[in-house]
């Protein structure tokens, strides 16, 4: 039955039901990230909590954990995170700065 869409759905609606790990708002206390990774999971956030607050007073983990997730998980009104943006707007740069180099470059002492 791989490949097979059941009957009555196409392939565009089968996309759209995917669940994406997102930051989300309902339910966010810092950024979201808990609350979105219970969403994603189907647990409660709250444990998800508890889980990251045992990390961290074993190690100090779950303080890098909760960054990352941050870090990497984009918001669930946007479509890329916080590194996606700093990379695109870091390679916007360098291609801007590098049209110099085929052509005449302005004057610098």
């Amino acid at each position: 039955m791989c490949g097979r869409v059941p009957a009555g759905q196409s392939w565009a609606m089968s996309e759209y039901n995917v669940k994406k790990l997102r930051r989300t708002h309902k339910g966010r206390i810092i950024a979201g990230v808990c609350s979105g990774v219970g969403e994603y999971v189907g647990v409660d956030a709250n444990m998800v909590r508890i889980a990251l607050a045992i990390a961290t007073l074993f190690g100090g983990l779950g303080v890098g954990i909760y960054a990352i997730g941050w870090l990497l998980m984009p918001d669930e009104e946007h479509d890329t995170s916080i590194v996606q943006d700093l990379v695109s707007k870091q390679q916007e740069n360098k291609a801007t700065s590098s049209d110099w180099s085929s052509e005449e470059r302005p004057y610098q002492k």
